[in-house]
């Protein structure tokens, strides 16, 4: 996989940390606005990725790449994931994948059309550790509730309550609780027990947007919680229980450090599978092998999941009166 990384914000860095481990992927070029090219160059530097853009169109003719990262702020994916795909590239999408669940439907058929991969980067899915838990699942028995947590006081709030608005709490930008940290939450689930039969979400909203709130989905015979917040902090776990044992994940449902069965009766065993410290190892090196592979049955599983949870999360929003984008 020939990498074009399109970013150079909190998740661009982080995952270049990583990248080095990567077997399978070359880094190709770095793409960001003009104001940031000096930034962008010592990453490039530092991180040994060959060119920096400031101009998408050169980043998107550049025969050395296959593949483009887009590491971009929420409300810019569904654009530069457009201009990727129509110009002949792979596209990994950070999340939350769009805006708006039209937009994902018309991205998928147009990545379909012309024969090319496209996934979001939800590292949640990819985890060992959340892949060990879903084998877990059958031995819990009949489901019942599952409650997740991700509750993160964000350094960014302070700034909003003294009256500046950053990306994190923009509705132009796509910011917002939900979108943030639960959307870590409601793919855990939807993982687990696909689409839910109602969604209500309960949210805080100060100025427009969510800084924190509750997601309830039904399902025929679990229900489910998911707790986001960034204008407070909380433990964050999440739990799994059902009616001859339990599942406690500790920490946030996008890192899966290890996980607790508690089965009726016996010991606590606690499990840790995860085969990489960094949590977007295992996501890359399935999106490595996808791509070079032109895996696209794995591609379009990944792709419904994506579709069901902006589904979820768009009916949550408008159901609290929401506006994004």
């Amino acid at each position: 996989m020939k990498l074009a990384i399109l970013g150079s914000g909190q998740i661009v860095m982080d995952f270049l940390t990583m990248a080095k481990d990567l077997p399978d992927t070359e880094l190709v070029s770095l793409f960001g606005i003009e104001a940031e090219r000096a930034k962008m160059e010592d990453l490039a530097s530092k991180y040994g990725i060959g060119k920096v853009y400031t101009d998408y169109a050169e980043v998107l003719n550049d025969p050395e790449c296959d593949t483009i990262y887009v590491g971009l702020p929420n409300h810019l994916h569904y654009t530069f994931t457009k201009q990727a795909l129509l110009s002949g590239k792979n596209v990994i999408c950070e999340k939350p994948f769009t805006l708006k669940s039209a937009e994902l439907v018309e991205l998928k058929e147009l990545a379909e059309s012309k024969k090319l991969i496209l996934v979001e980067a939800i590292t949640t899915r990819y985890l060992s550790n959340y892949l060990a838990i879903k084998e877990q699942i059958p031995q819990l028995g009949d489901l019942k509730i599952i409650e997740c947590n991700y509750s993160q006081y964000s350094s960014r709030y302070d700034a909003f309550k003294n009256g500046e608005v950053l990306p994190a709490f923009n509705p132009k930008a796509g910011g917002g609780a939900l979108m943030d940290i639960n959307i870590y939450n409601i793919h855990f689930v939807v993982g687990l027990l696909g689409k839910p039969t109602s969604v209500n979400y309960l949210a805080n909203i100060e100025r427009g947007i969510d800084t924190s709130g509750i997601l309830l989905l039904e399902y025929p015979s679990c229900k489910v919680v998911c707790i986001g917040a960034k204008d407070s902090a909380a433990p964050v776990r999440s739990v799994i229980q059902g009616d001859k044992g339990s599942v406690v994940l500790n920490g946030p449902a996008n890192v899966c450090n290890s996980f607790d069965v508690n089965m009726n009766g016996q010991a606590s065993q606690a499990m840790d599978k995860k085969v990489h410290p960094h949590r977007m190892y295992e996501e890359f090196c399935e999106f490595a092998r996808m791509i070079d592979g032109k895996d696209f049955a794995k591609a379009k599983e990944m792709l419904e999941q994506s579709k069901v949870v902006m589904e979820i999360a768009e009916e949550a929003l408008a159901g609290a009166g929401i506006v994004l984008g």
